[in-house]
């Protein structure tokens, strides 16, 4: 067994697969601004390609409050790069999230239980009249 890379981690909006296979990704981002706390989100989608890799491998993403609590986390999903050149792209979708409050929360990505990748989503409240909400 090889453990993969992590090719990359998309956070966004919405993901659909064209019929010719091509990952569509919508309103990438990195941050949620609201004008109200708490606050909540509809969809938001996070998609991790593996490659350069070769073995049987879970694979979980999770969102982390800025207390360093879970807030959320998908099933762990298995997959298997049968060879170096083959990839696997897995995505998970939560719906549905409420954030409490303002701060730095964090995508966490997870391969065979061991954290592979950590980065900010910020959550911040702006006024009325100020920027637009952006998801």
């Amino acid at each position: 067994m090889i453990d993969p890379d992590l090719q990359f981690s998309v956070l966004c909006d919405d993901i659909r697969r064209e019929d010719n296979g091509k990952l569509m990704f919508f309103g990438l981002f990195e941050a949620v601004r609201t004008t109200t706390m708490p606050c909540a989100h509809p969809k938001l989608c996070i998609a991790n390609r593996w490659c350069n890799g070769m073995g049987e491998f879970e694979q979980q993403t999770r969102l982390v409050t800025v207390d360093d609590e879970v807030l959320v986390e998908d099933r762990v999903t298995r997959f298997e790069l049968p060879g170096m050149g083959a990839s696997h792209t897995v995505i998970a979708v939560f719906g549905g999230l409420r954030f409490e409050q303002e701060g730095h929360y964090s995508v966490e990505v997870l391969l065979n239980g061991n954290l592979k990748l950590r980065y900010p989503l910020v959550v911040e409240e702006i006024q009325e009249g100020g920027e637009e909400q952006m998801a």
